[in-house]
């Protein structure tokens, strides 16, 4: 377990590096927030194109990958909203914490990760993983919470659209498989400014995750450290046992899989919770619960798949 901590150390020390600069103030709130829409809007989207763009279409199109994640993903998802409405939680707040249960950090922390230590046919499998996230649960959040209120019909439906067209992540995806599947070539200038620009989200979104964590407080410890548990113990176990047994999915793919399910809870989460007004705190602290705890949990998940 020492190597594979020793080979994760980087990526935890810059997200650490992050938190530092914030907490001191020497890095402002404002400058966390531009930093944070760099990656998002540029260089984490040119990353995802250029491996969506110069993989195979079947690699990522993989019919008993994705089902078999969203199966052990759903599954959690129903359990996690199940508990919470037995708690006396609103049908809004079971959704955030069920959300928080099965969507981990797979776009800023999942991707620089795993592509680093495995190398880029890391790529397919947690491209797919953060598909089903942003697509299905993305949307199916959006859904229950502004069901919840009352607010069905055609507006649901543009308002789930609207929010997966202005996601830079879905879109560069999206574009990525549109070029994989006609085969359509890479220029050379395209794809040295793709690297380029891309390079810079693995450093980047790992320093700005560390920023954001700087401006979470605690609160609601006993709910966050629930949803720590769901999040980083449930999910992946029940993902490993969907992968190994029940699909018996190729032994890298399922290890990626297992991988991408054991991040800690995603940031994007606290922006819904926020713009809807539901918990947002709670979430905030799910959040910074998670980041630390993973710390130890993703390493051994990552030294049982190697």
């Amino acid at each position: 377990m020492l190597p594979v901590f020793l080979k994760t150390l980087p990526f935890f020390l810059l997200i650490g590096l992050g938190y530092g600069a914030a907490a001191t103030r020497f890095f402002s709130r404002e400058a966390a927030v531009a930093l944070t829409q760099f990656v998002f809007w540029f260089a984490l989207s040119a990353m995802l194109f250029n491996f969506a763009a110069t993989l195979e279409f079947s690699d990522i199109a993989n019919g008993d990958f994705l089902l078999c994640y969203l199966v052990a993903s759903a599954i959690v998802y129903i359990v996690a909203t199940v508990i919470a409405k037995m708690r006396g939680l609103t049908l809004a707040t079971s959704a955030i914490e069920a959300q928080c249960a099965v969507i981990g950090n797979v776009g800023f922390l999942g991707i620089p990760m795993l592509v680093g230590l495995f190398g880029e046919r890391a790529a397919a499998p947690v491209l797919m993983v953060l598909s089903v996230d942003l697509i299905v649960f993305g949307s199916l959040v959006v859904a229950i919470i502004t069901g919840s209120r009352g607010k069905l019909g055609p507006g649901l439906v543009l308002t789930i659209l609207r929010g997966l067209v202005t996601n830079p992540m879905v879109m560069s995806i999206t574009a990525g498989l549109i070029w994989s599947l006609y085969d359509l070539p890479v220029p050379v200038p395209m794809a040295e400014f793709l690297t380029i620009l891309g390079s810079a989200a693995t450093p980047a979104a790992l320093f700005a995750i560390g920023a954001s964590l700087a401006g979470k407080s605690a609160e609601r410890a006993s709910t966050a450290l629930w949803l720590s548990a769901l999040k980083l113990v449930a999910h992946p176990a029940l993902v490993a046992v969907f992968a190994l047994w029940v699909f018996d999915l190729d032994p890298f793919a399922a290890a990626m899989m297992i991988a991408a399910a054991a991040m800690p809870v995603a940031g994007n989460i606290y922006i819904i919770a926020q713009h809807y007004g539901v918990s947002p705190q709670r979430v905030s602290t799910a959040i910074l619960f998670s980041t630390v705890i993973s710390v130890l949990t993703l390493t051994a998940v990552l030294g049982w798949v190697q």
